[in-house]
């Protein structure tokens, strides 16, 4: 079960995001994989904090001007590229196509967020937004 966390970039409601990711990995177990998008801060943030720290799988999309890193979901050549905000929607678009189920933690409205939202249920994924 591919899990994406997405949200905010102030959402700080980390006991939230704790508890629903130790609740899934009780579900699914090894069969658990918690996708972000690589933000450095707000539910990004947390969603690989305690992916990592419970010890489930963890992979993010982030955006193609951003570097690789050992989490990255997409092959070398597609980062390191020039800044561009159309960047940010495309890793959403592709994130949102990969989950099979998204969990989206507003604190505030994000246009990023939102996109992904639209974009998932567009693909009739299941989305559950917490705020």
């Amino acid at each position: 079960m591919r899990v994406g966390i997405v949200g905010s970039r102030t959402y700080e409601n980390k006991r939230k995001i704790r508890e629903i990711i130790y609740k899934l990995k009780e579900q699914f177990g090894d069969e658990l994989t918690i996708v972000s998008g690589g933000g450095k801060d707000g539910a990004d943030k947390y969603a690989r904090k305690y992916a990592l720290e419970m010890d489930c799988k963890y992979i993010e999309f982030n955006p193609a001007h951003t570097v690789r890193n050992l989490y990255s979901a997409l092959h070398a050549a597609y980062y390191g590229k020039d800044y561009h905000v159309k960047y940010f929607f495309h890793r959403n678009k592709m994130l949102a196509g990969y989950v099979d189920y998204l969990i989206a933690c507003m604190s505030t409205n994000s246009s990023g967020a939102s996109f992904t939202i639209n974009e998932a249920r567009k693909k009739g994924k299941r989305v559950v937004i917490m705020t």
